[in-house]
């Protein structure tokens, strides 16, 4: 059986081609003709190949690398073995990816399920009201419902759902098996498979004679550029929208609830819970499998550790984590403390 390939990849680059395309300088004594066929982990990269260290836990496996280039900071300049071209930059994992963008241009955007001219599916189901634009692949499967607009350029993957009202902006990848309600979706959004929006938010008034649900009659707003991993769900508004802001990047299995707002440009990664009414300002960074407690606003450009809880408001740039998140630096004494405490009774 021969290997399977499920990206084409351009031939070759030259060195000089990488080196501008990063803005790299080229060493004085590198042949700025030779070609560079493909990129490749640092441990298997060889001789036609350009790789790359970000991470100085691999500093040994640069030193035997036998690649015909490596892209690292200057100060594992020494550490290269002689023969290799080192093309410096200040962010070599960044440089590495425009790289592997350059090789393999298929793989920044999701692929289509299916083998399609950009057309629509025989199989697929469009309400007559809906309005899809010109250039949108719809694909086995799919259900549109009444008064639902896709833009052009937008893939919408088998078997997904989109939903009455619901808009689809341009240029966007709707995995396959999504589910979207009540959702406004902006331009060059992914969404990768199994992605549900729009769903009730998690909303009862309890009292001891029963839970009485209570209407959730907001939307949800997904800004542009946004990026969602598979399976991940957002939860509507109850009485005000759900705001997933521009460029933010969502891992797998995150869960989003009601009247959430999260800023521009943020990471959540998998298994973080957001709960209600709780928000995010721009540039918030969550560590996978973190709680955060509903109504508390984490500020501007705040990190919080994996497996933490927040429960408590978050100042701009904190750094915090634990159970109940902290300050870092605090988290980290009373951990040593305990560390200690535990040796001295053993």
């Amino acid at each position: 059986m021969t290997d399977a390939a499920f990206f084409s990849k351009i031939e070759t680059l030259s060195l000089k081609a990488i080196a501008e395309l990063i803005g790299a300088e080229l060493p004085d004594d590198a042949d700025g003709a030779m070609q560079i066929s493909d990129v490749a982990p640092i441990d298997t990269a060889a001789k036609g190949h350009v790789t790359f260290l970000d991470n100085p836990k691999y500093v040994g496996q640069l030193e035997k690398t036998t690649a015909s280039a490596v892209i690292c900071a200057k100060r594992y300049h020494e550490r290269v073995p002689d023969g290799v071209v080192v093309l410096e930059s200040k962010n070599p994992y960044r440089a590495f990816s425009e790289v592997s963008a350059a090789f393999y241009p298929e793989a920044a955007v999701p692929m289509a399920y299916f083998e399609t001219d950009g057309g629509i599916s025989q199989a697929a189901y469009i309400h007559p009201s809906a309005k899809v634009e010109p250039g949108v692949c719809i694909e086995p499967g799919v259900s549109v419902g009444a008064n639902a607009e896709i833009g052009a350029g937008t893939t919408i993957g088998a078997g997904a759902v989109v939903g009455q009202g619901v808009r689809v902006g341009r240029n966007c990848h709707i995995g396959a098996n999504c589910v979207l309600q009540h959702t406004l979706i902006g331009d060059s959004v992914i969404l990768h498979p199994g992605v549900c929006s729009g769903q009730d938010g998690f909303g009862f008034s309890m009292s001891a004679t029963g839970h009485q649900k209570v209407p959730q009659i907001g939307r949800v707003i997904i800004q542009d550029r946004v990026e969602i991993g598979a399976n991940s769900t957002i939860d509507r508004g109850a009485n005000r929208d759900t705001i997933i802001g521009e460029g933010t990047k969502i891992d797998n299995q995150v869960q989003i609830g009601h009247n959430v707002e999260v800023g521009r440009h943020c990471v959540l990664v998998s298994q973080v819970g957001l709960s209600g009414s709780s928000k995010l300002e721009d540039f918030v960074a969550i560590g996978g499998q973190t709680g955060v407690a509903g109504h508390i606003t984490i500020g501007m450009g705040a990190q919080i550790a994996a497996v933490s809880v927040v429960k408590d408001d978050v100042p701009a740039g904190g750094r915090y984590g634990g159970v109940p998140a902290k300050p870092v630096k605090q988290w980290f004494r009373e951990m040593t403390a305990l560390s200690r405490l535990a040796e001295k009774n053993k």
